[in-house]
């Protein structure tokens, strides 16, 4: 199983659901600090820097300059990563920004994966 965490916000690149690093920034630039905890929120995204790799591609066509269709997901196996990114989901949350937590067993045409992670182009029946 894998484990997503997601806005309802749409992302113009993939045109899904923005991710909860989309999410992280925008609070970083624009939360209120009487709301959310910047600081912690800061530490969990350097620890995500350091522990996580980034991939090198969001979609199958090698041609330049195409929309980044793929989306990311965490291995169930990731239990800290996972830990970390509901924390991460809680502070989000506080600044108004709703994010939950999707699961799917069919994320799409695979482009990369690591030990904690995958980035795949969905499949049009995939939950999202």
């Amino acid at each position: 199983m894998l484990v997503r965490f997601v806005t309802d916000w749409i992302d113009e690149d993939s045109c899904e659901a923005a991710g909860l690093f989309v999410a992280a920034s925008w609070v970083r630039h624009n939360g209120d600090p009487a709301e959310v905890n910047l600081a912690r929120l800061a530490e969990l995204r350097e620890w995500f820097n350091q522990h996580l790799d980034t991939p090198r591609r969001f979609n199958r066509s090698r041609r330049p300059h195409r929309k980044k269709k793929a989306i990311s997901w965490f291995k169930d196996s990731a239990l800290e990563h996972i830990a970390r990114a509901r924390e991460m989901a809680r502070l989000i949350s506080a600044s108004g920004v709703s994010v939950r937590e999707i699961r799917t067993k069919r994320p799409g045409y695979i482009l990369y994966e690591d030990e904690f992670q995958l980035v795949a182009e969905p499949f049009a029946e995939t939950d999202r």
